[in-house]
């Protein structure tokens, strides 16, 4: 499977954005999609995953009611729409996908069996 981020970019703090992750190469809808993110100098961190059909969600806690997670299946795209945007949210943010039995919205990034490349966000103050 190979995904493609984007959508990233510089916004000032209290702003939104919309990211997009392609997938090709698998039946998207049999993938679970998520978004993880590292921000300089930490260690990548869990942000939302999204089951196979878009009826169940679970996010962090640090991004709980500011990001939502959607997908398109018939797009084979995932989404993470940010809004509320603070400093504290400038990262890389990566997407991931795994094709588990179970379709588990697991936060551990050792589950997730592919990645995209990343794509930079930067919140100014």
């Amino acid at each position: 499977v190979q995904l493609q981020a984007s959508g990233g970019g510089l916004v000032q703090a209290g702003g939104s954005l919309r990211l997009s992750c392609a997938a090709a190469g698998r039946t998207f809808s049999s993938l679970v999609m998520a978004w993880f993110r590292r921000a300089p100098g930490k260690e990548r961190e869990f942000v939302a995953a999204i089951s196979w059909t878009g009826g169940r969600t679970n996010y962090a806690d640090s991004v709980k009611g500011r990001f939502t997670i959607s997908r398109d299946n018939a797009k084979a795209t995932v989404y993470l729409q940010m809004n509320s945007l603070k400093p504290d949210d400038t990262a890389v943010y990566y997407c991931a996908a795994h094709a588990r039995r179970g379709g588990f919205l697991t936060a551990r990034e050792d589950l997730y069996h592919y990645w995209g490349q990343g794509t930079l966000v930067t919140v100014s103050s």
